[in-house]
């Protein structure tokens, strides 16, 4: 535990140089990818989601890759494309940008439905399956996706079953004025960016994923996790509540998260911070509700101050 609490600080400290004012935005990704998960951030433009996803990629020594999602992106421009071999006379595959370690899915919501769920299956399962063959994806397999708020022009609301391939959605937010001026300050001569180095390698990560897992999580907050998951289903002004991947993905993610502030054993305090951005998206709620104002963030915070604590 000790050396994977050293790889997630020096990975936080190469964040923490790039993204200011960010503090606990940092755990939660840092919380996802040690668990396996995958984050999307939305929020409007110039919060520095897609900086975040960069400095990310250049602070682990893998592979990294980008797409940038429009309305005309196929899935082919994804998943990759078999090409005819003259020479060979022969089909060559040829991989896409999805066969890296990390993946920014730069403004996801952007391209059209049938493209978004090209990485369904690589997002779930860590494969993909192109012209009926199977074809794994390296391991770690990570995937940070930016997108605007479905208000914006020229969106495609991204659908259940894709926003429940995500661990975490969370927003960054705006920084206070004075972060703002370090920031300005930062960047006054060049960015950040520039000089930021790559602090672990790949084979750290797979040791602080495996790590995660032996975190020690009691039988009573296994059942606190369930209780308010399940929860959300009795609920009359949802329609759909959180399945039980939301129940894996907020024990595995309270485990990471657990790790990253120092402990061997997961609290209810980690299960309570996370609830928000691990539940709250899987969430559909009724139009009526809608209409009235009520989000999914404050069904899932009523949620968590409805269900007992376990002693």
């Amino acid at each position: 535990m000790d050396q994977a609490k050293e790889i997630i600080d020096k990975l936080h400290a190469n964040l923490a140089k790039i993204m200011l004012g960010q503090g606990r935005n940092l755990h939660w990704l840092l919380a996802a990818f040690s668990s396996g998960g995958h984050v999307l951030l939305e929020d409007v433009p110039g919060t520095g989601k897609t900086t975040l996803a960069k400095a990310l990629s250049l602070s682990c020594h893998a592979d990294f890759q980008r797409i940038q999602f429009t309305p005309d992106l196929l899935p082919s421009d994804i998943l990759g494309i078999s090409i005819y071999d003259q020479h060979e006379s022969s089909f060559r595959f040829e991989p896409g940008p999805v066969f890296c370690h990390v993946l920014l899915a730069d403004e996801i919501n952007r391209a059209s439905p049938r493209t978004q769920s090209a990485l369904l299956e690589a997002m779930a399962e860590n494969q993909v399956t192109i012209e009926r063959d199977i074809r794994l994806l390296p391991d770690p397999f990570f995937v940070i996706a930016t997108q605007n708020p479905v208000e914006f022009h020229g969106t495609y609301p991204l659908p259940e079953a894709q926003l429940d391939r995500f661990a975490m959605k969370f927003s960054l937010g705006y920084v206070t004025n004075d972060e703002e001026v370090n920031i300005l300050k930062s960047q006054s001569r060049r960015h950040p960016l520039e000089s930021i180095e790559a602090c672990i390698t790949v084979e750290e990560i797979l040791h602080l994923k495996t790590v995660v897992k032996n975190i020690r999580i009691s039988d009573e907050l296994y059942h606190y996790i369930v209780s308010l998951v399940s929860a959300t289903r009795n609920r009359t002004d949802v329609k759909l509540g959180a399945s039980p991947r939301a129940s894996l993905v907020l024990m595995r993610c309270a485990q990471a998260l657990s790790l990253i502030d120092g402990f061997d054993y997961v609290t209810p305090d980690s299960i309570q911070e996370l609830a928000v951005p691990v539940i709250a998206h899987r969430l559909g709620l009724d139009s009526q509700s809608q209409f009235s104002g009520v989000d999914s963030r404050s069904v899932i915070r009523d949620v968590v101050d409805s269900v007992p604590v376990p002693a």
